[in-house]
């Protein structure tokens, strides 16, 4: 059974006359302990998805559901224990190390009566393991490079111990040496057992990296499968409106894109 599953979800801004429907009757299921990469054009409606699962967003209509329970329903505290989300933008106060950053992903599993213990430092390690952090764990994340910030935040969320992990747009702004560093790590996470759901922005780095593709246009899932088997140069064209030719990478199976062209150009 799909840990997160999303039923007749229909998301909107604003309110009454002034509402403005994003998403509308939207079924989705995250396979178990694959990586899920949702796709789609600028403004689809990827983001606002992906904030609905984590309870940022609450539906006009529809149900999300987590383990079988709703999650609007659910304790702050049991929802924080079962899902991390790393949002697009983050923010962390000056000077601040990734030894520290990590630390805050435990205080889902702390109370009054529970505090800091010997867990907590055990998690803390072996997330700071996870994410390659070790010889950084005191350095100040404003003196990283931007892969090595991206993979203190990962690793926050892994110190959280959560099944789940969403991510929103993890490579963003980030070179092709650090995308790689952070797509590598949640290959790691999924290979660990845990079941994350990516919004990516290349469709090519969400083939390779990704087990089950989620293509969204206009608030719409338009496909959904395993990239090798939903992606076609219909739906590049579908979802982006240009032309290509697409082969499959001979070491990894997975679709490529090539000889790119504008639609208008194409004919």
């Amino acid at each position: 059974m799909s840990p997160l599953i999303a039923r007749q979800l229909s998301l909107s801004y604003g309110r009454n006359s002034a509402r403005r429907t994003v998403i509308e009757g939207l079924d989705l299921e995250l396979p178990a302990g694959q990586v899920t990469a949702i796709v789609g054009p600028n403004g689809c409606g990827k983001s606002t998805l992906l904030a609905s699962l984590a309870r940022l967003h609450v539906p006009h209509r529809g149900t999300v559901l987590l383990d079988g329970r709703d999650i609007q329903r659910l304790p702050a505290r049991d929802m924080a224990q079962r899902l991390a989300l790393l949002p697009q933008e983050t923010h962390a106060p000056e000077g601040l190390t990734a030894a520290e950053l990590i630390r805050f992903g435990r205080q889902p599993h702390q109370s009054l009566f529970k505090q800091w213990s010997r867990e907590d430092r055990r998690v803390v390690d072996e997330a700071l393991t996870a994410a390659d952090l070790h010889e950084l764990a005191d350095r100040p994340l404003d003196a990283m490079s931007g892969g090595q910030r991206q993979r203190a935040w990962i690793a926050m969320a892994i110190a959280q111990q959560t099944p789940l992990l969403l991510l929103d747009e993890p490579t963003s702004a980030l070179d092709l040496g650090h995308q790689l560093e952070v797509f590598e790590l949640i290959r790691d996470l999924a290979a660990s057992g845990k079941t994350l759901a990516m919004v990516v922005h290349d469709l090519v780095s969400a083939c390779r990296f990704a087990d089950y593709l989620v293509a969204m246009r206009d608030g719409k899932i338009v496909a959904a499968g395993k990239p090798s088997e939903v992606v076609t140069a219909e739906l590049v064209r579908d979802l982006y409106g240009v032309e290509c030719t697409l082969m499959l990478d001979p070491a990894t199976g997975s679709p490529l894109l090539t000889n790119i062209r504008s639609t208008r150009h194409s004919r």
